[in-house]
């Protein structure tokens, strides 16, 4: 996995949503669209966060209802990121060692341009690797 690169395996474009979106807006869009996070980005495209199915379960784990808050309420905003030319092993040993399934993957002049998940993983894998002889 070290000569493969993130860009190769991310899912793009990335479904992003602004800190202004209700909180029940981006849970829709996530049901929606069968996908486990929004990534939160500013006018520019710029990353301000994201907000995950995780994040929906602490919302409900402390008793907060969501039909009043916006995505900016609950969303992550310390953020580990990835760059499109980093190593994929890189980037699975940063998802194992902070336990995240999502890391947004950015560029400098374009801001966010994908997004590397644990299912973008499983599947790399399970096409690359031959199976286990019984």
């Amino acid at each position: 996995m070290d000569d493969i690169f993130v860009g190769r395996l991310m899912s793009s474009p990335v479904r992003t949503v602004s800190p202004d979106t209700p909180v029940r807006t981006a849970a829709q869009e996530m049901t929606e669209n069968g996908i486990g996070s929004v990534v939160v980005v500013d006018g520019g495209n710029d990353l301000e966060g994201i907000l995950t199915g995780t994040d929906f379960v602490r919302i409900v784990a402390e008793g907060h209802g969501t039909s009043d808050g916006t995505v900016e309420d609950y969303m992550t905003t310390d953020v580990i990121t990835a760059t499109a030319s980093e190593s994929l092993r890189d980037v699975a040993d940063t998802m194992i060692e902070h336990g995240f399934h999502h890391v947004p993957v950015t560029e400098p002049t374009e801001g966010v341009i994908g997004m590397i998940s644990t299912t973008d993983l499983t599947a790399y894998i399970s096409h690359a690797q031959s199976p286990t002889p019984e």
